[in-house]
């Protein structure tokens, strides 16, 4: 990388552009993607980009295609190994029969989520103020 950009800032993804990424957004889905473009709010475009959900040691994937994503909702950014993308230890279904299941456990979390931020307010004194509704 070239030391003249420093590290801190949206500069940094020069070296990602047309490498495939995986964006984890803060509402928790997960991209799969070859990064095209960014600007200095780390707006994101992603090409190829497919939608994957897990349950269990199943996954499934949902095509997006095209896909811009606003920099505050990024989360995490990391590049996939090409050489060891096909060595995950998970079968794929398909996205029609995962679905539900991962639906499920959204709902799950967001009710163990919102028995924990209950708790928290009625016997620890926390404020409810600021729950966007994110784990980020």
């Amino acid at each position: 990388m070239d030391s003249l950009i420093p590290f801190t800032t949206s500069g940094s993804l020069v070296d990602c552009v047309d490498r495939k990424m995986l964006v984890v957004l803060r509402d928790g889905r997960k991209l799969h993607g070859v990064l095209r473009s960014y600007d200095q709010f780390a707006n994101l475009v992603l090409e190829d980009t497919v939608e994957r959900i897990y349950h269990g040691n199943a996954f499934a994937e949902h095509w997006h295609g095209l896909f811009l994503i606003r920099g505050e909702n990024v989360v995490l950014l990391g590049e996939i190994d090409l050489d060891q993308e096909d060595d995950v230890p998970l079968r794929q279904v398909d996205y029609q029969l995962l679905d539900p299941y991962h639906k499920n456990d959204i709902t799950n979390k967001k009710d163990r989520e919102d028995f924990k931020a209950k708790v928290l307010y009625e016997k620890k004194g926390f404020c409810k103020e600021g729950g966007e509704g994110d784990g980020y």
